[in-house]
């Protein structure tokens, strides 16, 4: 298995908007994203596996060559700055995607 904390040069989460938020993930080697994205690793179903939220609240799962980039964004639970709502920025967000961990080979 491979965790992604040991792929990705950064992992992080961040407002897209008052009701979104996106997650970068952006790899050391263009070999490893290429391969992690040509094998479609992160889909929407293992996103919101892993954040417990529907499918649908998985807007975008979108690889992004130039950064060497996987970008995920979803609709947020309730939006930024709402009565209740504990990351104003959605910088704490990535948490779960720090154990995620995939195959090596298909």
């Amino acid at each position: 298995m491979i965790k992604l904390f040991d792929v990705a040069e950064i992992i992080r989460s961040k407002n897209s908007g008052p009701y979104e938020l996106t997650f970068d993930i952006m790899f050391k080697d263009r070999a490893v994203f290429e391969d992690f994205a040509a094998r479609n690793i992160m889909t929407p179903a293992v996103f919101a596996g892993l954040y417990g939220i529907a499918e649908a609240q998985v807007l975008s799962v979108i690889a992004f060559p130039p950064a060497k980039a996987v970008k995920i964004t979803i609709a947020r639970p309730m939006s930024s700055g709402a009565l209740g709502e504990k990351d104003v920025y959605g910088a704490q967000q990535h948490g779960p995607l720090l154990d995620f961990e995939y195959p090596k080979e298909r």
